[in-house]
């Protein structure tokens, strides 16, 4: 794992990535946000809606990777540099090996899944044919920070539990059978 000194544009788009963070907060969903930047300009914003499309996939990193695609033409994403507030999991580190994305840049660990470095290193594993360049640690204590409060409302039952609520369905499922 490369550890860069921040620069101005790093941070920038980084604080584009916590607003898409914010959105995903105010719609009940794990605050994480993603920007893809080509060449200086911003291809693509995204935020976790894993509860409100019931799709696994779903992440901000994943959804922010396809919108760059088609906004390129293409699936290889060229001189990009996606912007997460959280470390990758496995399946969007290695979606951004696929992609042959150049640079990820993202502001706090995952210790729970971090695909990044913190738990395993897909993007630079030495077996696979691309390695992607790694900067972390921008706007680390502002992305926290919101994982924090995010985390306090669902707790305080600010936030809707869609945990509950799938539980829930389950359940419902089982008593109908």
């Amino acid at each position: 794992m490369h550890a860069h000194l921040p620069s101005q544009p790093d941070e920038l788009y980084m604080r584009l990535a916590l607003e898409q963070a914010h959105l995903a907060y105010q719609r009940g969903e794990i605050p994480v946000g993603a920007v893809a930047v080509h060449r200086n300009q911003v291809i693509a914003q995204a935020y976790n809606t894993k509860e409100q499309s019931k799709d696994p996939t779903a992440h901000a990193e994943m959804t922010a990777m396809r919108i760059a695609a088609q906004h390129l033409g293409g699936w290889r994403l060229i001189d990009v540099t996606l912007y997460c507030t959280m470390e990758p999991c496995p399946m969007c580190a290695g979606t951004m090996v696929q992609a042959r994305l150049p640079r990820l840049v993202y502001a706090i660990d995952d210790p729970k899944a971090g695909a990044a470095g913190s738990i395993l290193d897909l993007l630079n594993h030495p077996q696979l044919n691309h390695h992607v360049q790694v900067t972390k640690g921008i706007l680390a204590d502002e992305t926290n920070a919101l994982l924090d409060n995010f985390f306090r409302d669902l707790r305080g039952g600010r936030l809707p539990r869609y945990s509950q609520a799938w539980k829930a369905r389950q359940l419902a499922k089982k008593v109908k059978q």
